[in-house]
């Protein structure tokens, strides 16, 4: 079968962070035609390059994000009150929540766009400002947004245009998206909206997978100086077209239970959820993994990006208890990357925590807590980071899906982690759990497992086990080619006004079957024995 892919910010470039799972995916699935719709963040990110690709991947389309669409094309009277109906009726399906409006108004925007291009011009006109200003003051809208100005409505507007950039996109037609036999968006908000279009115009079934809630993103990514009612606005946005892509999604897949739980709490219909796990690279930490006796039993390791959501000083209060219980304890702390003001904080509480130590006065001192980078001399890989010690620690506020304990798993070690997003799913019994933010509570687990190395190592021996059964790159692209086979066998809804059985079924299989299918059908002849 066809499918046609859509990314956001990653495969198939080079960086990104969707890109790894995607590749995975489409090599796993040769038997498929792929074509990609690849919509870029930044400029950098195209000159970076595209990765190899494999030959059933037959097309890449690219569209940039981070570059305004302007076709020069303005409406004639008649196409600007079109406009101004369509971008009320979105405005009002924003302000008031009417989710009915909202869609009403965004494929009315679609069609527009697909027939008439010029919507970057329209939706920074005054129109477009007006129709904002009078949601705003209509009745029923929120009081943040009762409250908004001029500035407001402009930073607002300039915001929603690059939102709606998908909708000016050239890939609705015949020989894009409307030949797909499966639309998959690897992820939601404007990843998914090709793939809403790719189903209204032509009833292309739609899946999406979604490893990180889009709305929970743009939540925690809001700037701290973004004005009030200009959060509220977005927040409302992106509230209404995730709902409008959970309810028209034939299928969804959440990429672990706290991602699930979000979409149904943002209305996703649950008999069309299916939890697919990320698939991960066994063999990468297969070395490490089958060696239960690597690594020194006296050293705690952390492995991640330095960033405040990772909370390395409550990581490092809580070390400072287990030293005073455990005095010849390290801890070894490997950045895959970090935020250089987060990461001189650490480096200076750490200093004051744990000043240079030395066995006598003629040995040079050095603190038990290091810091070091993935790829250099100490560690050139993540599986080395995680082999340098028997118990690694994860002390995260936030997380969805934690990466980086599920390696740990693969490489069989013991954890211990902070009770947030998906990590009491992930471990899943094999290992020790304790509530954020508290060190006090993160040093008496690590006691515990240092005081018990015999217990560690069962418990690292089944998370290997657990992680080898639930996360690997084979499941993964498995559970994927049976949703693709389920959606082509169910279908999706008809487009309105579409002659049932009015294009051969084989004209939908990849091949030389598709010109066979455009030949006419020749007369009937009589055949003689």
């Amino acid at each position: 079968m066809r499918i046609g892919l859509v990314t956001e910010g990653g495969y198939p470039y080079a960086s990104g962070e969707a890109r790894l799972w995607c590749d995975r995916l489409v090599r796993g699935l040769p038997q498929h035609e792929f074509e990609l719709y690849a919509l870029s963040r930044t400029a950098g990110q195209e000159e970076s390059g595209r990765v190899t690709l494999p030959p059933h991947v037959t097309r890449v389309r690219t569209a940039p994000l981070w570059a305004p669409a302007d076709d020069g094309r303005t409406y004639s009277r008649r196409e600007r009150r079109h406009f101004a109906a369509c971008f009320a009726e979105l405005v009002r399906g924003i302000c008031a929540g009417d989710a009915d409006a909202f869609a009403t108004g965004l494929y009315g925007l679609a069609e527009l766009a697909r027939d008439q291009g010029g919507m970057y011009a329209a939706l920074r006109s005054e129109t477009a400002v007006r129709a904002v200003e009078s949601g705003c003051r209509a009745p029923g809208a929120g009081r943040a947004l009762q409250a908004a100005r001029v500035p407001d409505l402009l930073e607002f507007v300039d915001e929603l245009e690059r939102a709606l950039r998908p909708l000016s996109l050239d890939w609705y037609e015949d020989e894009g998206l409307g030949r797909a036999d499966v639309c998959h968006a690897a992820a939601g908000g404007a990843a998914a909206v090709p793939g809403l279009l790719a189903k209204r115009f032509f009833g292309v079934p739609l899946l999406v997978t979604e490893y990180g809630v889009q709305l929970r993103a743009h939540y925690l990514e809001q700037r701290e100086d973004t004005r009030p009612a200009v959060r509220a606005l977005l927040a409302a946005f992106h509230i209404r077209l995730t709902g409008e892509i959970y309810a028209r999604a034939d299928l969804l897949t959440p990429g672990n239970a706290h991602a699930r739980r979000w979409q149904e709490r943002c209305g996703a219909p649950r008999e069309r959820l299916r939890t697919v796990y990320p698939g991960m690279e066994a063999d990468r930490f297969a070395a490490v993994g089958e060696d239960p006796d690597r690594g020194d039993p006296d050293t705690l390791v952390w492995v991640g990006r330095i960033e405040p959501a990772k909370d390395l000083i409550a990581l490092l209060h809580a070390f400072a208890e287990v030293r005073r219980a455990a005095p010849h304890t390290r801890l070894r702390i490997f950045a895959s990357a970090a935020a250089p003001g987060y990461l001189s904080d650490c480096r200076s509480l750490a200093a004051q925590l744990f000043p240079d130590e030395a066995a006598d006065a003629r040995t040079v001192g050095e603190s038990p807590v290091t810091f070091e980078e993935i790829g250099g001399p100490e560690a050139a890989s993540a599986a080395e980071a995680y082999g340098a010690g028997r118990i690694v620690l994860l002390s995260s506020v936030i997380e969805g899906f934690p990466i980086t304990l599920a390696e740990a798993m693969f490489c069989g070690r013991a954890t211990v982690s902070t009770d947030v997003g998906a990590v009491r799913e992930v471990i899943g019994g094999t290992g020790l759990v304790v509530p954020p933010r508290n060190p006090r509570a993160l040093a008496e687990a690590c006691l515990a497992l240092l005081e018990d190395p015999e217990r560690a190592q069962r418990l690292g021996a089944a998370a290997r086990a657990r992680a080898l059964e639930l996360f690997t790159v084979e499941r993964n692209v498995e559970a994927f080619g049976e949703s693709y086979l389920r959606l082509l066998a169910v279908g999706s809804s008809r487009v309105e006004g579409e002659v049932p059985f009015a294009v051969p079924a084989e004209a939908r299989v990849a091949g030389p079957w598709v010109a066979r299918a455009a030949e006419p059908v020749p007369a009937a002849t009589e055949v003689r024995a």
